[in-house]
Parts: structure tokens; C-alpha cells; sequence
């Protein structure tokens, strides 16, 4: 009988919720003089089912996706001793200013760029650790990241890279039109996650890419890597003292922890290694990258002098032509010799830039002419480009009232009361002004710096922007408006 009437349960690895009859159990364990009902009772109540694994199960099997706690955004957003959030507000503010502070020295930068943007296609994008998923926010980030990089470097070109099942393949030819890189991300049939990535296959890929093009444009590379694996077919070392004599630049950003290979490469090749620690972050260290970066340090030839190239780059004005009633064929598009279908055809087809060395059409500007070679630009890319050489100078933060700044002030540049001298006003009416004031300034897109009026026209030591150069004061948002305007309203 012992051992006899008991069920037992063999253990696997693929076992479910077994049941076992109750009544036969209580039945034998009567049978033992050692059987306490109500101690053995509480211990059978406590074991718990293995909970099945499902496909909407997260990875550690804790918990379902909806299960999770909601992320409460505005919970940084802390009420002062007065009940207002301007206080908040404007330290948020400060600390983004704080962030994008850049570096203003005059230093020797390479304007015309060639970049490769290398994505990583392997399984570990499909992890949901971003939001929706790697993969995904990696898309949108890197669209953001092509517009931008041509608003401020309109001279350059880049290509899209992609590294999956050991291989890497071109998803974008080296172009200056943002559009083709915009459609080569949109075709979701080509951006199918699968295997583990190449490192050196795709460094390598990214190497001959850019090895015909002239030394005066800087060659680099940026790689957004979520896996921490690499599927390599010989030594990386190899192409890692490839990428350093042919002087490029590779800068990584990860998805998921830091890589010693990867932190070599932007080591050995004077680029940028991050890893990232949220959403926000992914897109702080990827923008990094927009501004150009610093010429690498000169190099001894063979020999054994150092020297540093500054070459005159000649380059061409077009004259931009449109024609409505005969359309020719460009330079850029020989084989389109059938009737364009859409109006995008139709408009290239019309209207082109001439290069005015050997006076063929173009489509696009800036680029280079396939005849003669020619960089064709126009003026507004050149000063877009030649702000990135002599940087506007960071404003310096005050606080006021204060010795240099008594009294009533105005922003320079908005006409925004910074402070005003005290009213006699009538208390409860001051209150209800600052609060229809605080009401209407709150707005998820935009923050003004609160006025006195706002504030009941009461005293207060307020944040202020001083520009050194001309000694005129602004306010908050002049002073990141005049950042991304590239001078000072005062100094021009």
C-alpha cells in the first residue's frame, strides 16, 4: 500500500498543470501517524500551477504586456510653493540647454561628408524593450536623422546599409536626395529582421563604398547595432587597420550593452560609442552625429612627413530652367526615355539645373554632374554649410534683477517683459491674473518664460540670456531659437 495508491508526477521540461485527486491523497496520508491535516492541508494549498508560456508573455515570463505599469510622463512635472508649473517647465528647459550645448572653437571641420548609416536586421531588433520595437523606432529615428543631416550639411551625400543573416546588402545608393533614402526606408519587404548581423562584412561594404570618392570629403561611418553578437567571416582586426589607413571614421550607437569590439573600432578610428538608456537617449546619441565632426589627425606618409590637406575644391552655380511646353531628357535619368507616368516624372523632366561647365540638365541640386564632374551647389547650401565652421557663440546665463541688470527689462529680441517694477495692485487680483496667465501660457509645444504680469507683477530673480559679444539680454526661447538660426540678432 505504501507508495501503492500515490500518484506520482514525473518532471519535464514540458509538463502542464496536473491534477491530483484530493480524496485519494487525504485517504493515504491518513494512514501515516506522521500526518498533520491541517499543516499538510495549508502546504498543498500554497503550490502554484507553472503559469503556460504564451506568445504574449514577457521574456522573463513574469507578466503579460498589459499587466505592466503605465509610464506617467507628467509625474516629472512638480507643482512649486505658489501651485504653478512654470517652475518645473523651465527646469526642464534648462536641462536640455544644458545638453545641447556645443562646443563653439573655430577648428578645422570636414563640410562636405560622405556618411554610410549601417542598421542592424538581426533578430535581437525585434525585441520590445523600445518602443513599439528596436526595429521600428530605429526606422523612424533614422528618417529624422536623414532630413536633419541634409537641412544642415546640404553639400554631403550618405547610403543606407543593412547587416542581417551574416551578410551585408545596399538598401541606399550614395546620394544628396533625401527623398530616395526615404523610400528606400518605407519599403517595409526589404527591412525584414532575420539571423545575426556582420560587423566586418558591413564595415567592409561601407569601406568600399566610400574608398573612390576624393580625400576633401571626410569618409564615415555610423552603425545603429542591437545585437551583441557578430557573425564574422575572418579576423576584424584586419579591417580595423583597413578603416585606419584609409582615414575613416566609424561611430556606433547600442541598442542593448556595451561591446568591447565596438568600443575598439570608435576607439582605433577617433569616432563616437554610446550606449543608450531610453528613447529619448537613442535619439540624443544619434543626432550626435549631424553636426560634422572634427578632420582627423594628420597622418605621416611614407616618408615620414606630416601634412595636412587643404585643397581648393572647385564648384559650379547652375541656372535653374523650367520649360512647360518641351521637356528634355537629363543627364541623370538617360535610360527614361519612355512618357513619364506620374507628376514627380513629369517635373523632372521639365525643369533641371545646367551645369555651367558643360551645360547639361540635372535634376537634382546639390550634386555631382556625371559628365564633368562638377559639384554643382548654390549659395544658401554653401551658407548653411560654412555656419558649421564658425559657430555662434553660447550665450552666458544670468539671473536678474541684479547689480548690471536693475529695473525694467525687455528681451532684445521678442520684446518679452523680463521683469517689471512692483505694482500696487490689488492682491486677490494679482492671484486671478496668474492663474488665467498660467492657464493659457501651459502648452505641451511651447514654454514661455513667465512675465511679472504673469506672476502678479511681483519681484521675483528671473533666468535671462546674455550675449557677451554685443551685451545685449534674451530670454529663454530666443536663445534656442538663435542657436538653430545660426547669429545673434543682436550682433548682426
Amino acid at each position: 500500500m505504501q507508495g501503492g495508491s500515490l500518484e506520482q508526477i514525473e518532471e519535464s521540461d514540458e509538463e502542464e498543470m496536473v491534477t491530483i485527486d484530493k480524496g485519494s491523497k487525504h485517504r493515504n496520508r491518513t494512514e501515516d501517524p506522521n500526518f498533520d491535516p491541517q499543516r499538510d492541508g495549508n502546504r498543498s494549498n500554497n503550490i502554484k500551477p507553472k503559469k503556460k508560456k504564451t506568445a504574449y508573455a514577457s521574456q522573463d515570463g513574469v507578466g503579460y504586456s498589459w499587466e505592466e505599469e503605465y509610464k506617467r510622463s507628467w509625474d516629472v512635472l512638480k507643482e512649486d510653493d505658489s501651485g504653478s508649473l512654470e517652475t518645473a517647465i523651465n527646469q526642464l528647459i534648462s536641462s536640455k540647454r544644458n545638453r545641447i550645448m556645443r562646443d563653439n572653437s573655430s577648428i578645422q571641420r570636414g563640410i562636405i561628408r560622405h556618411l554610410c548609416i549601417i542598421l542592424d536586421l538581426s533578430l535581437s531588433m525585434t525585441d520590445r524593450d523600445l518602443r513599439p520595437n528596436r526595429l521600428s523606432l530605429t526606422i523612424n529615428y533614422t528618417k529624422e536623422f536623414v532630413t536633419e543631416f541634409f537641412d544642415q550639411n546640404p553639400i554631403s551625400q550618405l547610403c543606407i546599409l543593412v547587416t542581417r543573416d551574416g551578410i551585408s546588402q545596399r538598401l541606399s545608393h550614395l546620394s544628396g536626395n533625401p527623398i530616395d533614402h526615404h523610400r528606400a526606408l518605407d519599403d517595409k519587404s526589404k527591412l525584414v529582421p532575420s539571423g545575426e548581423p556582420s560587423l566586418q562584412n558591413a564595415l567592409e561594404m561601407a569601406r568600399a563604398t566610400l574608398s573612390h570618392l576624393p580625400s576633401h570629403g571626410s569618409h564615415e561611418a555610423l552603425m545603429i547595432m542591437g545585437s551583441l553578437t557578430t557573425c564574422d567571416p575572418r579576423d576584424i582586426n584586419e579591417t580595423i587597420k583597413n578603416l585606419e589607413s584609409d582615414r575613416m571614421r566609424v561611430s556606433i550607437v547600442g541598442l542593448a550593452a556595451e561591446v568591447h569590439i565596438c568600443k575598439e573600432i570608435c576607439k582605433r578610428t577617433q569616432g563616437k560609442y554610446g550606449v543608450i538608456l531610453n528613447e529619448d537617449h537613442f535619439k540624443e546619441l544619434l543626432f550626435e552625429s549631424i553636426p560634422p565632426p572634427p578632420k582627423l589627425l594628420s597622418q605621416n606618409d611614407r616618408s615620414g612627413f606630416t601634412h595636412q590637406s587643404a585643397d581648393l575644391i572647385q564648384m559650379g552655380f547652375p541656372k535653374q530652367v523650367e520649360s512647360k511646353r518641351v521637356m528634355a531628357l537629363c543627364v541623370c535619368h538617360p535610360a527614361s526615355g519612355s512618357t513619364p507616368s506620374s507628376l514627380d516624372h513629369q517635373r523632372k523632366f521639365r525643369a533641371g539645373f545646367i551645369c555651367p561647365r558643360c551645360e547639361v540638365k540635372n535634376c537634382e541640386n546639390p550634386t555631382n554632374c556625371l559628365i564633368c564632374g562638377l559639384m554643382i551647389v548654390s549659395s544658401p547650401h554653401l551658407a548653411r554649410t560654412y555656419r558649421h565652421l564658425f559657430p555662434v557663440a553660447n550665450w552666458k546665463e544670468i539671473t536678474i534683477p541684479n547689480e548690471k541688470f536693475p529695473g525694467s527689462m525687455k528681451c532684445f529680441g521678442c520684446d518679452l517683459v523680463l521683469i517689471e517694477e512692483e505694482d500696487d495692485d490689488d492682491e486677490n487680483q494679482n492671484c486671478k491674473e496668474t492663474e488665467e496667465a498660467v492657464v493659457q501660457k501651459i502648452n505641451l509645444q511651447k514654454f514661455k518664460v513667465p512675465t511679472m504680469k504673469d506672476r502678479g507683477k511681483r519681484k521675483a530673480v528671473m533666468r535671462a540670456y546674455h550675449c557677451e559679444r554685443c551685451g545685449e539680454t534674451f530670454c529663454m526661447d530666443c536663445d534656442v531659437y538663435h542657436d538653430q538660426l545660426g547669429l545673434c540678432p543682436g550682433c548682426c
